[in-house]
């Protein structure tokens, strides 16, 4: 094929896959229920051949699907059948680590554990966490706004970048910086899932270690007090550094797993670390282990040390492959609601396990109130996929229906496309389509995710058509 060869000759034939077997494995990301293999996968060296790649998808008018590690869970690197993955893995140098100013200057492909790694030197680190972090890139987590379990403190990724060179379809270079005056057009591309523009550089803060850190992990009777002990604990004023709960089955199951000593009695299990100098670390987690046992706590464990505390923290990092050993496959959701909400969503959770017939373990940030029920299929089973969707899609609509949204750091990916119809009006839908045509008038970035058409959203019964007029068509094509 003539795109192909052009791609080979532009960034040589090493770097260019397109048999059916080299393929095979980009054919989905971590969300493996949908998989797609794509036309060619392109692996540029540089930014320069980034450019290349897509000045020759532009010429071919070939859709171009961005990627890093492929451990994101909503699908945004699902390929077109005519589509060509752009995988950025070996950009992944860490260009500049400037002490003074904290900050790191990376390319997209550096994982983002690998950035604490190389500022541990100075005494600093790179807050943001996910579960995935050994194996994420930071590129990926750019484009999908990942949090992680420090995040209550410390931010997600938009807080914690502070410029991003990506280019377009032409290969032009865009910097946005936060001193750019006007709209904060840096924080729209945290989270654009690669709609936009293809990440090649990223500056990035960095923060002192803190002296201390201690984590108080306590056992509850029940959820509901689990769920109001997060809200005490925050009303104190009291800001921890992570603030996690975890349901029964995924206790038992992150138990089983990594062997922290969880206790699987429990019905409730809640993870508050609090970090800072060593006199107030001290203070502040015996005032959280007082407001835990106040609030009905039934056992309180404080780490004694840096290795103790690390070990805890181990179950719930490992929650989701902890589950997985339960079912052949599950269904990791992303929603995030009001903290006052928490009891309520769990308890409508656990009735939709029984009328749905799946298995659901909760673990989440309850300090922000972004949720992951993880549900328990088998695809093997004919049907159950579709079920599992619709289990999902109802738990989506009932984060909006309280007042919370669909997805709190894994984006929207094709995963949550029709959820999308049900939280945005067909105004501000209108508002995303345009956002998109102005960085990529082409539609060839990343088609078919994260904003569904219009037209989708009135087949799904969900947009509010004014005065009786259908979308514009041409907002249908991205």
């Amino acid at each position: 094929m003539a795109l192909i060869e052009a791609l080979e000759k532009a960034i040589g034939k090493d770097n260019v896959l397109s048999s059916e077997e080299a393929c095979r494995p980009y054919e989905c990301d971590a969300l493996s229920a949908y998989r797609q293999k794509p036309l060619a996968v392109a692996l540029p060296e540089n930014v320069d051949q980034v450019r290349q790649v897509l000045k020759l998808c532009k010429q071919y008018q070939t859709p171009v699907i961005t990627r890093g590690s492929g451990t994101g869970l909503a699908g945004g690197t699902l390929p077109q059948a005519d589509s060509v993955i752009l995988g950025l893995a070996k950009l992944n140098q860490i260009l500049q680590i400037d002490p003074l100013q904290r900050t790191a200057i990376v390319q997209p492909g550096v994982r983002n554990i690998t950035i604490s790694e190389a500022a541990a030197k100075y005494n600093l680190y790179y807050a943001p966490d996910p579960s995935s972090q050994i194996a994420c890139s930071i590129g990926g987590n750019v484009a999908e706004n990942s949090g992680g379990v420090h995040c209550l403190k410390y931010g997600l990724t938009v807080h914690n970048v502070t410029s991003i060179t990506v280019l377009d379809m032409d290969g032009d270079p865009i910097i946005f910086d936060e001193k750019d005056d006007g709209i904060d057009l840096l924080a729209l591309m945290n989270g654009s899932e690669g709609l936009l523009g293809v990440i090649v550089e990223i500056k990035l803060k960095l923060l002192p270690k803190p002296e201390a850190a201690q984590l108080v992990m306590a056992a509850f009777n029940s959820v509901d007090q689990c769920a109001d002990a997060v809200t005490s604990v925050l009303k104190q004023g009291i800001i921890p550094a992570g603030l996690e709960m975890m349901d029964q089955f995924a206790i038992q199951a992150a138990e089983d797993f990594a062997q922290v000593g969880y206790p699987t009695d429990a019905a409730a299990l809640l993870l508050c670390e609090v970090d800072g100098s060593h006199d107030q670390v001290q203070v502040d987690s015996q005032r959280v282990a007082d407001i835990l046992s106040a609030n009905g706590a039934h056992q309180i464990q404080v780490s004694q040390n840096e290795s103790q505390r690390l070990a805890l923290w181990q179950g719930r990092k490992n929650a989701f492959p902890a589950v997985g050993r339960y079912s052949p496959d599950y269904y990791c959701m992303d929603g995030t609601i009001p903290r006052s909400q928490l009891a309520y969503v769990l308890q409508k959770i656990s009735q939709l396990s029984n009328k749905y017939g799946l298995r659901v373990a909760n673990v989440f940030h309850a300090g922000d109130g972004n949720l992951h029920p993880l549900i328990l299929y088998d695809a093997n089973k004919p049907g159950e996929l579709e079920q599992t969707e619709k289990f999902g899609a109802e738990i989506l609509r009932l984060c909006v229906d309280v007042g919370g949204t669909i997805t709190g750091e894994h984006g929207v990916g094709v995963e949550k496309l029709d959820s999308m119809c049900h939280q945005y009006s067909d105004a501000e839908l209108e508002v995303f389509h345009g956002i998109k045509k102005v960085f990529d008038n082409t539609g060839l970035l990343n088609p078919g995710k994260a904003v569904p058409t219009l037209h989708r959203c009135a087949e799904l019964g969900h947009m509010h058509v004014h005065n009786n007029q259908l979308p514009h068509p041409e907002l249908e094509r991205f």
